[in-house]
C-alpha cells in the first residue's frame, strides 16, 4: 500500500495537507504556495514505457504519484480519459516539426484553444470528484491575463457543485479571449472586467484568499496556477513530447516556454525533478521582461506593465516563481517570506545566493514587439506555419539560445489574437470550425473598480455557498 504524500507551504506557517485538500485550497492560508513534502521520481522503466502509451495514460503515470493514497488510479484514469476527450485530436498535444531540431508542441487543441485547457479540464473533474465525495460546494475565484479565465469557465460551466468568478483586466485581453468568458450562459459562471492590470486582478484574488473569514464563508478555491493540481497536470506534456521524439534516446531535449506567471516553465522544472532528461529550460518573455532581467541581474524588480501583442504575458508578478525560490533555497521558508515581504514593500528583492542557481537552471530571453512581428512573418513565409504572438516569443528565444533538439511550447491558437495577427500579416486568422458562434453570441459580464470590497460583495451575492453551508 502506498503511504500518503503531504504538501507543505513555501512560507512554512501552516499545517501539511493531503492532495485533495490542496486541490480545494489553492493558496495556502499563510499566503504561500503548496509543494509536495517529498518529490516522487518516475522509474526509468516507467518513462521508457511512454512511447507506447496515450496522452491520458502518460498523465495517469505522471500525476498518480502526487495523489498519495487519496485518489485511486482507476478514478484518476477515468477522469483523465474524460478530460482529454474534449480535445479535437486524439493526440491531445500533437507535435509539428518546424525545421530540423525545432519542434512545435501544439497545446491549443482544447475547447478554448489554449494550453490552459490541458490542466483545467482535468482540474474541474478532480474538484468535482473531491466535492462529491465530501458532499460540499465551492466558490472559485480566479484572475486571468486572457486564457485561464476562458479555460476555467469552459471546464466548470456544467459543474453542479462549483460557482466560478473570473477577474480579467478591462480592455487588456483580446476580443476572442473575452468572449470565451462572457458568452457562456450558465448561471454558475461569472466574468468581471476589472479597471486595472492582470497584476491588479491577481492581487485581488490573493487578498480574498488571505481574508480568512471571507474565504471560509464562501468555501473559496482557486484555479490559477497557484493551485498545485494545475502545475502537475501540465508536467504531462513535457513527458509526452519526449516520448514522441525518441524518448530522450537521442539526448536530452530543450524546451522554450512562453511564460509570464512562471507556471508553465515550473512544470518543466518538475518534469526534470521527476526524472525527465532536459537540457535547457528557456524562459521566453515579451517586453514585460521581469524574469529575463532577474536571470541576468540577480534582482527581481517590478516595472509598469506594458501592453503587448502577447497579453497573457503582460505580467510583473510571476506567482509561481515563489515555488522555484523555495526549491532553489533548499526549502528555506524564512528566506522566501523575507523575499516576498520585500517584494510587497519595495516592488523588488535581490536573489543573493540564489542568483547563480537560477542562472544555471534557466536561460531567459525577452522578445520585442518587432521581434515578434518579424518572427510571425518569417515563419509563415518560410514554413507555411502561423504562430500566435506568445509562441513567437518562444521561437525568438529558441533561435537565440537553443542548442540540440528543442521543443517550442505553442500555448495558443493564432485565432485567439486576430487583431494582432492581422496587424502583422495583413490577414485575419479564422476561428477553427465549431467556433463560428463565438463572435455573435450575446455577452454577459460586469465592470468593477480595482476594489477588494466591490469584488467580495459581488462574490457574496452570487455564490451558492454562505457561511460554509451549501444551499
Amino acid at each position: 500500500m502506498r503511504t500518503n504524500l503531504n504538501y507543505i507551504s513555501t512560507r512554512g506557517e501552516v499545517e501539511k495537507l493531503g492532495f485533495e485538500d490542496v486541490v480545494l485550497a489553492g493558496l495556502a492560508r499563510d499566503g504561500g504556495l503548496y509543494l509536495p513534502e517529498t518529490w516522487p521520481v518516475l522509474s526509468p522503466a516507467t518513462i521508457a514505457s511512454f512511447p507506447s502509451k496515450s496522452f491520458a495514460e502518460i498523465a495517469v503515470d505522471v500525476i498518480h504519484p502526487f495523489t498519495g493514497n487519496e485518489i485511486s488510479r482507476a478514478d484518476l484514469a477515468r477522469m483523465a480519459e474524460d478530460a482529454y476527450a474534449t480535445f479535437d485530436t486524439g493526440e491531445v498535444t500533437p507535435l509539428h516539426e518546424l525545421k530540423p531540431g525545432f519542434t512545435i508542441l501544439e497545446l491549443f487543441h482544447g475547447p478554448t484553444l489554449a494550453f490552459k485547457d490541458v490542466a483545467m479540464q482535468l482540474l474541474a473533474r478532480l474538484m468535482d470528484h473531491v466535492l462529491a465525495k465530501r458532499d460540499r460546494r465551492a466558490t472559485i475565484v480566479g484572475a486571468t491575463s486572457g486564457d485561464t479565465g476562458g479555460a476555467a469557465i469552459e471546464a466548470f460551466r456544467t459543474s453542479k457543485r462549483v460557482d466560478v468568478v473570473i477577474l480579467f483586466p478591462e480592455g487588456r485581453v483580446s476580443d476572442v479571449q473575452r468572449r470565451m468568458m462572457t458568452t457562456p450562459p450558465e448561471e454558475n459562471v461569472h466574468a468581471l472586467a476589472i479597471r486595472g492590470t492582470f497584476d491588479d486582478c491577481q492581487a485581488l484574488v490573493k487578498a480574498m484568499f488571505n481574508d480568512h473569514a471571507f474565504r471560509d464563508r464562501v468555501e473559496l478555491s482557486g484555479v490559477n496556477s497557484i493551485n498545485w493540481a494545475r502545475i502537475v497536470a501540465q508536467v504531462t506534456y513535457y513527458f509526452y513530447a519526449a516520448s514522441r521524439l525518441g524518448g530522450g534516446n537521442s539526448g536530452p531535449l530543450s524546451f522554450a516556454v512562453p511564460t509570464g506567471n512562471f507556471g508553465d516553465i515550473f512544470a518543466g522544472y518538475v518534469a526534470k525533478r521527476l526524472g525527465l532528461p532536459i537540457d535547457k529550460l528557456i524562459i521566453a518573455s515579451n517586453e514585460n521582461d521581469i524574469l529575463p532581467r532577474a536571470v541576468a541581474t540577480g534582482v527581481y524588480s517590478m516595472r509598469d506593465v506594458i501592453a503587448t501583442s502577447s497579453p497573457s504575458m503582460d505580467i510583473q508578478i510571476s506567482s509561481n516563481f515563489e515555488r522555484y525560490l523555495f526549491e532553489a533555497s533548499g526549502r528555506d521558508a524564512d528566506l522566501v517570506r523575507s523575499l516576498m515581504t520585500s517584494l510587497a514593500a519595495k516592488g523588488s528583492f535581490e536573489l543573493g545566493r540564489l542568483a547563480p542557481i537560477l542562472k544555471s537552471e534557466f536561460e531567459a530571453v525577452s522578445a520585442t514587439e518587432q521581434d515578434v512581428a518579424d518572427c510571425i512573418r518569417s515563419t509563415e513565409a518560410q514554413f507555411g506555419y502561423q504562430l500566435d504572438p506568445h509562441t513567437a516569443c518562444a521561437v525568438v528565444a529558441a533561435d537565440r539560445v537553443a542548442s540540440g533538439n528543442t521543443v517550442i511550447l505553442s500555448t495558443a491558437h493564432p485565432a485567439k489574437f486576430p487583431d494582432a495577427i492581422e496587424a502583422i500579416t495583413k490577414k485575419r486568422p479564422p476561428l477553427p470550425p465549431g467556433f463560428e458562434h463565438l463572435m455573435t453570441d450575446s455577452e454577459r459580464f460586469e465592470v468593477l473598480p480595482n476594489s477588494l470590497a466591490a469584488v467580495e460583495d459581488f462574490v457574496l451575492s452570487h455564490t451558492r455557498v454562505t457561511a460554509g453551508v451549501s444551499r
